[in-house]
């Protein structure tokens, strides 16, 4: 997969209200919480991972390889608009899973069987052309979460759909974000977060302009809360 470098290209610094930040990380690691915080703290719009309205999800959760490759397109389709509007609106916004990730989902369907892989061939075909008409984000910050957290978080909040989600799907998972992460840090600056523990967005916010100021292109970054 070919991630395109950010459009601008006069060498200036944006403010954090500039930005176009990602958050990143497997099912139920906190990502709209994080986005909602930030997008708040930061007065910048949120885009939101389309889960209530979408149309394919509870199809994809009942019948995952009958429903794959529709469920990919869909959810390729709707991030790719929110991807538009951040860039050509200008001045900035924070995407609950970026574009990027949807590659993670369907690489992983294929690699199970869950996708076929003439189908699969198609997505990433039409995803690189796509990519043509995308700038990359200012920087994705990764919430890395343990896959047994996350099976927790999933359960808590009770979700019909995802009902069936297994600790085995999202060790998978995990193990996918971690390749994503090391072919997109090449090109993106990402922060790596441990997000086992609440995080204010004040602090968030502290972390991101401090990282991206170094141009730092892979973080690990930790503190304990000082709130929650």
């Amino acid at each position: 997969m070919t991630f395109r470098r950010r459009c601008d290209t006069d060498g200036t610094m944006e403010s954090l209200q500039d930005l176009f930040i990602g958050i990143a990380g497997i099912i139920g690691a906190g990502k709209s919480t994080l986005a909602t915080a930030l997008g708040k703290h930061l007065d910048l719009p949120v885009y939101y991972e389309p889960v209530a309205d979408n149309e394919y999800l509870a199809d994809f959760y009942r019948d995952t390889a009958r429903y794959s490759f529709a469920t990919q397109i869909y959810l390729l389709n709707r991030r790719f608009q929110q991807h538009q509007e951040i860039i050509w609106r200008g001045g900035g916004g924070v995407q609950d899973r970026t574009i990027y990730e949807d590659a993670v989902f369907a690489r992983m369907l294929a690699e199970n069987g869950l996708m076929d892989e003439r189908d699969y061939r198609t997505y990433l075909q039409l995803f690189s052309h796509m990519s043509n008409f995308m700038c990359r984000p200012n920087v994705i910050v990764y919430l890395d979460v343990k896959p047994e957290r996350s099976l927790e978080r999933v359960q808590m909040r009770s979700r019909d759909v995802e009902s069936g989600l297994t600790l085995e799907y999202l060790n998978s998972l995990h193990a996918e974000y971690e390749r994503f992460v090391a072919d997109i840090s090449r090109t993106v600056p990402v922060i790596r977060v441990d997000w086992d523990d609440f995080k204010s967005a004040e602090e968030m916010a502290e972390v991101i302009e401090r990282e991206y100021l170094h141009h730092s292109f892979l973080r690990s970054v930790s503190w304990s809360p000082t709130k929650g």
